[in-house]
């Protein structure tokens, strides 16, 4: 075959948008996040029956966190160079021995040892499902990014309710429940790991790639990266200051139920997964940047004002919130994968591993600060952090530089922008490997 014959047949195969796959993705990160959300969603449980304090809980989810995020920037290193598709239904069963061991869990120990084994299977899942997102995007990379996150989103935002349906009432041991779907989850994690081993083969393996190259100065690329930290850091933080203790905050200043309080929580997840799915297809469409913008420092004045507002309000509130703070993600994650092209696995896992420790960090010194001072005041301090969205005006123009690259184009054969999926630098040819 041809050297023409290969760009054509590749070119083909990677412009095809697999929306079948992305959704069986998607699907598949609602059932792992559900199993995920189950930690957060029962420490009202967990506090009356085990006798904790804020501070233990929060360390139930520092070492979830910490585990999730120490691993997942070395999963997408490493996969980076030899992607593992059969991974991904391992992390699932690693979360099915998670839920069972929490379920049983009668001492600390073991309830810190199953939310360790849960940060285990998330480190496993996401750098690798989010390159099999790339590869089935045919282009449209903040589509697919957002399709796969808002289902982890969809499972967030459902826990707490199945939570307050199974577990707040019929106690502890009824997360057993939750291993039926994560067997499902198991098959068809396996489905797409066979669809992308054979895709890996069909699609990467008929040429040898040459490094991909940088289209923005690798200052600029450092300086964007740090930047971009520093804004997962505020996301995060404030984030799981409502993920982890809205319900508390509504329980004590509102005096509603258990019930009602996963209810409210439930209200603000579903908000924050819609949030999702609009983020990366506007950023296809407007740039990532402007998107990165509006997300984190447009939460600003919804925050400053919740922690003083009645409880409708507040519902209605963190709606916005929502909807605005969870739009940022997908579009820092492409935004950095087309900084640094051709690490697809190494950028998701440096980020969701990001979101992970800021998350647990964030989580027991708030946890900490809730027990010295009160949850009205932990809500009153993060709701500066969104301010720290002022630094995204510093972030450099990665579309431009986009745009110039694509001037390659009758050169490669090949769209600069599916090159670092691929491997292949612009300007570089297509090597038919019999050559």
């Amino acid at each position: 075959m041809t050297r023409s014959a290969h760009v054509q047949t590749a070119k083909a195969a990677v412009e095809t948008t697999a929306v079948h796959v992305l959704v069986a993705l998607s699907v598949a990160h609602l059932l792992n996040d559900v199993f995920q959300v189950m930690l957060p969603a029962i420490y009202p449980v967990l506090k009356q029956s085990h006798h904790l304090s804020y501070t233990q809980l929060s360390n139930i989810t520092l070492v979830y966190q910490l585990v999730g995020s120490l691993l997942q920037p070395a999963v997408g290193f490493f996969t980076d160079r030899r992607p593992l598709p059969y991974s991904l239904p391992l992390g699932m069963t690693i979360s099915l021995v998670s839920m069972v061991l929490l379920s049983q869990a009668s001492t600390y120990p073991l309830l810190l040892l199953s939310a360790g084994i849960m940060g285990l299977s998330s480190s496993i899942f996401h750098p690798e499902a989010s390159r099999v997102a790339r590869l089935a995007s045919g282009g449209r990379h903040g589509f697919a990014q957002s399709l796969f996150q808002v289902g982890g989103n969809l499972g967030t935002s459902f826990g707490p309710l199945l939570a307050a349906a199974i577990i707040t009432v019929r106690g502890q041991q009824n997360i057993l429940w939750f291993t039926l779907p994560a067997m499902v989850g198991i098959t068809l994690l396996g489905w797409i790991s066979r669809w992308y081993a054979a895709h890996l083969s069909d699609r990467l393996k008929q040429a040898r790639p040459a490094a991909p190259a940088r289209t923005v100065p690798r200052d600029k690329v450092v300086l964007a990266i740090s930047i971009l930290v520093a804004l997962v850091f505020s996301k995060y933080i404030y984030l799981i200051s409502l993920t982890n203790y809205y319900t508390f905050y509504l329980i004590e200043k509102f005096g509603v139920s258990v019930q009602a309080a996963q209810i409210y929580l439930f209200v603000f997840l579903f908000a924050v997964a819609a949030g999702t799915y609009a983020g990366g297809p506007v950023g296809d469409r407007i740039g990532r940047k402007k998107v990165i913008w509006i997300s984190i420092l447009g939460v600003a004045p919804f925050s400053l004002v919740l922690p003083y507002v009645g409880l409708m309000t507040a519902v209605v509130l963190t709606v916005f919130i929502g909807l605005i703070l969870a739009s940022a993600f997908s579009a820092m994650i492409v935004y950095a994968q087309e900084l640094v092209p051709g690490n697809v696995g190494l950028i998701a896992g440096l980020f969701f591993g990001l979101a992970f420790g800021c998350a647990g960090i964030g989580s027991a010194l708030l946890g900490r600060l809730a027990d010295h001072t009160s949850i009205g005041f932990v809500f009153q301090v993060c709701a500066w952090l969104p301010l720290i969205g002022l630094l995204t005006a510093f972030l450099p123009e990665v579309e431009p530089a986009r745009r110039r690259a694509r001037a390659s184009l009758p050169r490669t054969g090949v769209r600069p922008d599916l090159e670092p999926l691929m491997g292949f630098a612009n300007g570089e040819t297509w090597k038919d490997p019999s050559d």
